[in-house]
């Protein structure tokens, strides 16, 4: 929905500092330089010529058209349905779907960016996604615990408001940087781009992104991760991947957490994971229980497995780049010599 309305836009805050920009530039997140343009302000009578929307009022009555949205279930009714598979009112599907490509495709770019930049320096990154209430945070203060003396971790905290879990984080001893998104309700790849700047990460690190609470929209918007992964806690019912099917389909892992209240709760895990892997047959699952530590060695070895992965592709990276010098300096010692020849 947010691709559509671009909710928050100009909301964003990091460590309590405005993210907007009024002006239209190219910058850089440590060298990978990201062009971006954002609306203007009207200042001092200044208005620069740019496309908006004005907004008032009528005093005749217009005709409203009342579209079907039933999904042939009785008296079910069904807004997403159309290419855009989402509802404005007032706006089009083919608009809404216009709109959408041109967000989706700056993300993508800026996404594109980070993703470079995390392959150069062996960084492997997660973007954790949840609805509010998963355990994620525990989850991810339990896994820093277990990786940090080992590892080096940075994380990239995001909320609507607050510092709250940045702060948790910060007391493992880790680096945290909060990033709140105003009325946004996810996180985009051009904030994690500005983020990862304040954290210096080391090469071969891991990076965690805690998302905002939402299982809708973090499912449309690439950070230039390696892996979504979905939190999804018993306490919530077994059919969420059904009811919130894109971010199950988006994400490789799907945790299952606070496996230790099962015996109190009417919860059917199997059922449950069916259902995930309808929506996305190639979903991994791991069942874990953060405060009681159930099944957190499995995800820390799956976290290892995943930096090596990165190493390694660093390593290929280097290695391209050697081979293109060696190839290069060839190349110039050859031109030189027929030079020196010819003199």
């Amino acid at each position: 929905m947010c691709t559509v309305c671009g909710c928050g836009e100009d909301e964003a805050r990091i460590e309590g500092q405005a993210h907007a920009h009024d002006h239209h530039h190219a910058h850089d997140h440590d060298r990978d330089h990201h062009e971006h343009d954002h609306g203007h302000s009207h200042e001092q009578g200044r208005h620069p010529s740019h496309d908006h929307e004005h907004r008032h009022s009528h005093d005749h009555a217009h005709p409203h058209d009342h579209h079907d949205h039933s999904d042939g279930a009785g008296n079910d009714l069904h807004f997403g349905q159309g290419p855009a598979r989402a509802h404005v009112p007032g706006m089009s599907q083919e608009r809404m779907v216009q709109i959408e490509q041109d967000i989706l495709g700056k993300n993508d770019r800026y996404a594109a960016a980070n993703r470079q930049h995390f392959a150069e320096h062996g960084l492997f990154v997660l973007n954790l996604v949840s609805s509010p209430g998963s355990g994620k945070t525990t989850l991810l203060t339990q896994t820093i615990e277990r990786l940090k003396e080992r590892v080096a971790i940075g994380v990239i905290e995001g909320d609507q408001q607050t510092s709250n879990d940045a702060d948790r984080i910060r007391a493992t001893g880790v680096p945290a940087v909060q990033i709140n998104t105003g009325k946004g309700c996810h996180l985009d790849a051009h904030m994690v781009g500005h983020a990862l700047e304040r954290l210096n990460l080391r090469d071969d690190g891991l990076l965690l992104v805690e998302n905002v609470g939402n299982l809708v929209c973090p499912a449309a918007f690439d950070l230039g991760e390696h892996h979504k992964v979905a939190i999804l806690s018993v306490t919530e019912g077994e059919d969420k991947p059904l009811k919130y099917p894109d971010m199950f389909h988006a994400a490789d892992l799907m945790l299952l957490n606070k496996v230790d209240l099962l015996p109190y709760l009417d919860f059917d895990v199997t059922r449950c994971i069916e259902y995930a892997q309808r929506v996305n047959p190639d979903i991994q699952v791991l069942q874990v229980s953060a405060t009681a530590g159930t099944g957190m060695e499995a995800w820390v070895a799956w976290i290892e497995a995943g930096m090596q992965r990165a190493t390694r592709q660093k390593s290929g990276i280097v290695d391209k780049l050697q081979q293109r010098i060696t190839e290069l300096e060839h190349r110039l010692a050859t031109l030189q010599s027929k030079s020196n020849e010819s003199a």
